[in-house]
């Protein structure tokens, strides 16, 4: 067969139509998505079977397509006694174990499933009266003489290869389709530059797609697969390289910190010294606001490690050098807190005009959604015409009418980035583009730093301040041992009654809006008063245990904070002055639940994660975590530094009823282990699909990664990283890289540039 490619089309961007017809095509695209010849080629093997080596069919996952290869055993026929019809059955088998095959009415089965042959057999897994069962499989038979027919010639080599499969799309139809394409493919145009395959010894890129689809040995797949992740790693590398150099050739305001200057004054009245840590990124910062090109930095530290104090610093030295600095939170409530913290260090700094106040001081403003229209109006002109330095808001502060008088710096707060809108947004405001620190409390491997946020140069707060005291976390199993929840709620007494307060944190708001969740990911689901009673009081928990249906229930609904305060206020902690808070409140319902509680006027505020990052209340000393196997690991270790920022010592209970040797129990048990945030998010990231890290999952797409790992292939991207950063130093259009170029432009206008869309 041969097909025609037109003079400049890139032959891996033809329609799989061309090659395997229409049929097929259709079947390939509605089954596993693959449209054109590359996306075929990059469906990679799962493994690789040895002809003669039978597949282990003890680890068969139930409910998954999955392609075997077995010994056909015993065969039986058998005939409906009350209607017409035949059922034919056979066994499956790798010697030890075995499964059952069955077909309805298909009688050249019964011809071609003879016991003693082997073939490739590929069905969903289910299971059937206790026994393993595979209905209708799609099956390959392996011929007894060398190529006596197709199957011999699809499986030519010693190595089988088995594909991810659907139902409509057997691992036997990939090996001919892959078949046809690998024998009448024209030589393709490698992305990857001639001085760089030489350089690392990688195969050329047909090469590579031959020994990856078509092994004769596991090394050669090996060596093949070592090439192809670099497909996946330099166009990315070069993208964020191109925008690196991008953003050097900006023009930007340089900012320096004035002699006797708000800096000056603000270090003078810090009540403790910076450790070596955040002298030595405050250092780094300054160093970037002084260029005349954007500082693009990514701050990231533990919680507790002091990114706020480092980021006003930065905002002070905008400020001392004529412009105004912008903080942006992901919540009102964070921005809020933000406002009263920086509020209070800057002192009378924050106070110029006023009685008490510091005249060369500067406004600190706050826009939020809540705000009243007078307040509203006051701060919005303070910002444009200058009086206030600096700016503390949510997100809508560069979507809305606000006006800056000179916006040199824009603080990003907890991972929300900005997209290529929102910079022009930023540009349009600014003038010239302004310096941008972007802040993170949940500490990043460093590959995935090197590939989410490969643009931006990266600080590490890796120190806690001295006089930080220790977190104290333990799993509670509250279905196990029912004595342990008990004490959970005893122990938040005795810290109320020491004087200090406590947090309970949920999944889910609950209530009247029962099935709304607070974007903490969970789904929603609608728990009643009894479930959440079930979670709260022992006794409860009991009786929850005993209604009936109750063995039949897999999970319940997730807890919920309305229901849990109820419980809460009538029962364990009946007495105690309880508050709620979540996102969904009345903005000025949730700045005054907030106030009171840091104020002290709350022993114990039920919430969401709504207090996840950037909530300081140095007097809560313990937190308890509901249905913490719902939530994640960095996210849990996030919601625990909310406690043990003051002078005693923090307590994080983990409430679960998840199985003691469940990988959720597993990884609770990780979190109670050690409160290193590097450490945990190596964790976080073995447990997660890698494409959620960059972002693919949480729209519903595939993962852009097939074969590159970003835990396993750091040294790969370190180096693709370098080279991207030569390439484009030399060429940075990619003139001379035509099929790079192309593979670039097909990573920024395809659904895997999401994430990137984010830096």
């Amino acid at each position: 067969m041969n097909v025609a490619v037109a003079a400049g089309t890139d032959p891996l961007a033809v329609p799989l139509s061309e090659y395997v017809g229409d049929r097929t095509a259709k079947v390939l695209a509605k089954g596993l998505g693959l449209g054109t010849v590359g996306e075929l080629l990059r469906h990679y093997p799962r493994r690789y079977d040895e002809r003669g080596e039978l597949t282990d069919l003890s680890r068969l996952p139930l409910d998954e397509e999955v392609s075997i290869q077995a010994e056909i055993g015993r065969t039986s026929r058998h005939q409906f006694a009350a209607r017409r019809g035949v059922r034919f059955e056979y066994e499956l088998t790798d010697g030890v174990g075995s499964l059952t095959a069955v077909y309805f009415n298909h009688g050249k089965h019964e011809r071609d499933l003879r016991s003693g042959r082997i073939g490739m057999f590929a069905g969903k897994i289910t299971e059937y009266r206790g026994k393993l069962q595979m209905a209708a499989p799609e099956y390959e038979l392996f011929s007894d003489e060398d190529d006596a027919d197709q199957v011999a010639e699809d499986f030519a080599g010693q190595l089988i290869p088995v594909y991810p499969a659907v139902a409509a799309v057997s691992t036997g139809m990939i090996v001919r389709c892959v078949r046809i394409i690998l024998d009448t493919l024209p030589d393709l145009e490698d992305p990857l530059p001639a001085r760089l395959r030489a350089q690392y010894k990688l195969l050329g890129l047909g090469t590579a797609f031959e020994r990856v689809h078509r092994p004769k040995e596991q090394s050669e797949a090996y060596v093949a697969k070592q090439r192809l992740k670099w497909d996946e790693a330099l166009p990315l590398q070069v993208v964020l390289a191109q925008r690196r150099r991008e953003a050097q050739q900006d023009p930007a305001v340089a900012r320096v910190a004035r002699p006797d200057g708000l800096l000056e004054r603000f270090d003078a009245r810090l009540p403790f010294t910076l450790t070596p840590g955040q002298q030595a990124v405050c250092a780094q910062i300054e160093a970037d606001l002084a260029q005349t090109h954007p500082m693009h930095r990514l701050l990231q530290g533990e919680v507790g490690s002091g990114k706020t104090v480092v980021a006003l610093r930065a905002m002070l030295t905008v400020v001392d050098g004529g412009g105004q600095a912008v903080l942006l939170a992901p919540t009102e409530v964070l921005a809020q807190q933000h406002h009263r913290s920086i509020t209070e260090m800057l002192g009378p700094m924050a106070r110029p005009g006023q009685f008490d106040g510091d005249p060369e001081g500067t406004k600190v403003a706050l826009l939020t959604g809540s705000q009243g229209a007078k307040e509203r109006r006051a701060n919005l002109l303070d910002a444009a015409s200058g009086e206030a330095g600096v700016i503390i808001g949510t997100h809508a502060v560069i979507q809305d009418r606000v006006d800056f008088a000179d916006l040199g710096l824009v603080v990003v707060d907890e991972q929300h980035r900005f997209g290529v809108e929102q910079r022009d947004a930023l540009r349009a405001k600014a003038g010239e583009p302004p310096h941008l620190l972007v802040m993170t409390a949940t500490p990043i491997p460093r590959t995935v730093a090197m590939t989410v946020y490969g643009d931006l140069e990266t600080s590490v707060l890796d120190e806690l301040p001295k006089g930080r005291v220790p977190i104290a976390t333990h799993v509670v199993p509250a279905k196990e041992r029912p004595a342990y929840l008990a004490r959970t709620w005893a122990r938040i007494r005795e810290e109320v009654a020491a004087g200090h307060q406590a947090y309970v944190v949920c999944p889910r708001i609950g209530g009247e809006g029962g099935d709304e969740t607070d974007g903490d990911g969970t789904q929603p689901a609608v728990a009643s008063v009894a479930s959440a009673a079930s979670a709260v009081s022992p006794a409860a928990a009991g009786a929850a245990a005993n209604a009936p249906g109750a063995a039949a229930e897999e999970r319940r609904p997730p807890l919920a904070v309305v229901d849990v305060a109820a419980e809460l206020a009538a029962g364990p902690l009946a007495g105690l002055r309880i508050g709620v808070l979540h996102g969904k409140l009345p903005p000025p319902e949730k700045d005054a639940v907030m106030s009171a509680f840091t104020a002290g006027e709350v022993d114990v505020l039920v919430a969401t994660t709504v207090v996840e990052v950037g909530v300081n209340v140095p007097n809560a000393s313990v937190m308890a975590i509901l249905d913490a196997d719902r939530f994640g690991v960095s996210q849990l270790h996030q919601l625990r530094g909310r406690v043990g920022r003051g002078s005693v010592p923090g307590l994080c209970l983990l409430v679960t009823e998840a199985s003691p040797d469940s990988p959720a129990a597993e990884r609770l048990t990780a979190v109670a282990g050690t409160t290193d945030g590097f450490e945990l998010s190596r964790i976080d990231l073995e447990q997660r699909r890698e494409g959620d890290v960059l972002g693919a999952t949480q729209s519903g797409r595939k993962s852009s990664l097939r074969l590159l790992s970003v835990l396993r292939d750091e040294d790969l991207i370190g180096k693709a990283r370098e080279a991207a950063t030569e390439i484009v130093e030399r060429d940075p259009a990619l003139t001379e890289n035509p099929a790079l170029a192309r593979a670039v432009s097909a990573l920024t206008e395809s659904d895997r540039a999401d994430y990137l869309a984010m830096t």
